[in-house]
């Protein structure tokens, strides 16, 4: 049974606008030590797993369970930001060989990161992965989804390395997002018009795309041209910007799937 009254009779908030992203939050500090502990994990095995992370020494002086758990809290509350994901994946993973209560982490740790605008998402097997709006977390399923039914493994891995590259922790690699997510349309669009060694400028045109379908699928490869492949000084790409590319790239190809 689910353990909440609003989950057990289906009452939920729309999701909070993302407006965190390069940043962890005190409520986020916080609660992660408080998730591990709800799931089992003991006072002392947090700090452990928080001192580990940290690169700390466990202060021999806390010895009861409320100072251990105090103290593991304080670490969280000084770290830089993108080292409290890193200990919420550690807990999370520490919790392997118990399912329920890993599952129980996962859900309750995404529940606080869509209530609270976060834009990450912990997800099995990779760990805590970019979380993009709704349009973007459909777009980039559909299309790996699309690829993987039709055969087409070289795109979808494309666009799992796109999602990884937009994940990483602390700086995200957007270029190589952008980079990834238009070689997946240009690996579908080679595969579709039999022309493996052209790249998808030379490739639009026959494409047969409806005007001015057609001239924007070009000009959005000469942004991924200049911004993913000829990366110029101070040129890279905003998150905005990269999170657009993907899922328009995402998009597009699944459309061509379907179409075909």
């Amino acid at each position: 049974m689910n353990r909440f009254f609003s989950d057990r009779h289906g009452y939920r908030d729309p999701e909070a606008e993302i407006t965190i992203r390069e940043d962890a939050p005190a409520l986020l500090r916080y609660q992660v030590a408080v998730l591990a502990r709800d799931c089992g994990l003991s006072a002392s095995t947090i700090r452990k797993i928080v001192c580990n992370i940290l690169l700390e020494v466990p202060d021999s002086n806390n010895w009861s369970d409320p100072n251990i758990f105090d103290e593991a809290v304080s670490l969280l509350q000084h770290c830089e930001w993108y080292k409290v994901y890193d200990v919420a994946e550690a807990l999370w993973r520490s919790l392997e060989y118990r399912e329920e209560e890993q599952d129980r982490f996962a859900d309750d740790l995404n529940r606080l990161f869509r209530e609270k605008g976060i834009g990450w998402e912990l997800k099995s097997p990779d760990g805590i992965v970019f979380r993009g709006d709704q349009t973007f977390a459909v777009a980039t399923q559909e299309a790996v989804d699309a690829f993987a039914k039709t055969g087409r493994h070289t795109a979808a891995s494309e666009i799992r390395e796109a999602l990884k590259d937009i994940s990483r922790r602390p700086e995200p690699d957007r270029t190589g997002a952008v980079q990834h997510s238009m070689a997946a349309l240009e690996c579908v669009a080679r595969d579709l018009t039999n022309s493996p060694n052209q790249n998808l400028g030379q490739i639009v045109n026959g494409l047969s795309l409806t005007q001015p379908l057609g001239e924007a699928i070009h000009k959005l490869w000469g942004y991924a041209s200049q911004n993913g492949r000829h990366v110029q000084e101070g040129r890279d790409a905003t998150a905005a910007e990269a999170e657009l590319v993907v899922s328009v790239a995402c998009s597009v190809a699944v459309f061509l799937l379907r179409r075909s």
